[in-house]
């Protein structure tokens, strides 16, 4: 089987998982991936008619990303508001 990674951010990510040196090659990367997240669970995030149970289930496909919502977050100072 072939598989063409067409997303930059994906092979980004799998680029990222080979540099930490704790997986052999891109494939390797792709199997614990996929072993790592239950097939329930995928399908449930990915809309497929099959709500996510719990805010942890909905996001369970996040997990393992390292990804910093705050650094690419602008920051709200607030407005007045007058009463």
């Amino acid at each position: 089987m072939t598989i063409q990674i067409t997303r930059p951010e994906t092979e980004a990510l799998i680029k990222q998982r080979l540099q930490t040196g704790a997986f052999k090659d891109a494939e390797d990367v792709v199997f614990q991936a996929l072993q790592s997240s239950p097939a329930q669970t995928a399908s449930a995030a990915t809309g497929n008619g099959t709500p996510a149970k719990d805010m942890v289930e909905l996001f369970a496909p996040l997990r393992g990303l390292n990804i910093d919502f705050e650094s690419d977050r602008s920051k709200d100072t607030g407005r007045d508001i007058n009463l």
